[in-house]
């Protein structure tokens, strides 16, 4: 049985890149790793963290996902068009994971910035997801 962290991931990949309204804005450009050169913009898969959340009955965790918005057009708009249609995309979803059980996910926070060579934007979207094991 994989884990939920890694059942996540591609849950994530294919709802995102089934997604109309973001796939008029990144034409489907979400990635684990971009290729070079890259299009903006687009979407990739971030850091991941996993915290056990057992009960008595129940093998738990709670995973902490971080996506990432990347846009060269001047200003913010552009990545931040992105980043809100990954919010409801993913946003309280119902997801169904291959072993995995996703009883939630949701939006945590999103940070826009400038990157550091002063032309790229970039948004940090950050998701917690509470996942349960099947029972044995």
């Amino acid at each position: 049985m994989a884990s939920a962290e890694l059942e996540l991931q591609g849950a994530l990949v294919v709802r995102l890149k089934a997604d109309a309204p973001l796939t008029v804005l990144v034409q489907g450009r979400v990635y684990d790793q971009p290729p070079t050169p890259v299009v903006y913009p687009y979407v990739t898969i971030g850091e991941a963290q996993t915290l056990r959340d057992d009960a008595t009955c129940v093998s738990g965790a709670q995973v902490y996902l971080t996506l990432h918005a990347w846009s060269t057009q001047v200003g913010f708009p552009e990545v931040r068009k992105v980043a809100d249609a990954v919010v409801e995309s993913l946003h309280m979803a119902p997801i169904s994971l291959p072993t995995n059980r996703l009883i939630s996910i949701m939006h945590r926070q999103t940070r826009t910035f400038r990157d550091a060579d002063g032309l790229t934007s970039h948004a940090v979207i950050e998701f917690v997801a509470n996942t349960e094991k099947p029972l044995a």
